[in-house]
């Protein structure tokens, strides 16, 4: 019967740690993909911004005036500018670098928290209070990101928590 409950402890444990690992993995890739948008949308917004700069200063150069250069520049310039007010406004929109943070930061809590129960004897830890704990990090970082790019709309996830976190007197 004891090693009934032991196996029993064992396997839950692993159960738990799976699903933080994979959750951790989910957070590991999303702040990458939001790391690597970030910096494409701010180097195109540099270099896009140089670039119309450039453009329409040497579009009003007297040795530009009356070539093929001025026509292309007069076309070039409104559609480098047109690139750089969309890359703003997908930067804006999808807010990239506060993404990439957050995703960062609940992956290394969610790191931390494995790594708490992976010390933890299996026998002493309560399953499912670890899983509860688990969902509500994950609803709380959910609920963050979309009040990020402001899509909160839903009365069941914009208002108060679904899950209740344990108090931190009853951890292990």
């Amino acid at each position: 019967m004891g090693t009934g409950q032991s196996t029993e402890a064992a396997d839950a444990l692993q159960h738990m740690l799976d699903r933080y690992q994979e959750r951790i993995r989910y957070y590991a890739q999303a702040s990458q993909h939001n790391k690597r948008a970030y910096k494409t949308a701010r180097y195109l917004a540099v270099v896009l911004g140089a670039l119309v700069t450039l453009l329409a200063s040497l579009s009003s150069a007297y040795f530009i005036r009356g070539t093929w250069l001025e026509t292309g520049f007069d076309i070039l310039t409104p559609l480098l500018a047109a690139g750089l007010a969309i890359v703003g406004g997908f930067s804006q929109n999808f807010q990239w670098g506060a993404a990439w943070s957050d995703m960062r930061i609940a992956a290394e809590r969610l790191e931390s928290e494995r790594d708490r129960i992976s010390v933890t004897p299996p026998d002493q830890i309560d399953a499912v209070r670890e899983l509860a704990l688990l969902d509500a990090m994950v609803l709380d970082e959910t609920r963050g990101f979309f009040r990020l790019v402001g899509q909160i709309d839903n009365p069941r996830l914009s208002g108060g928590a679904l899950w209740a976190r344990p108090s931190s007197s009853s951890r292990v």
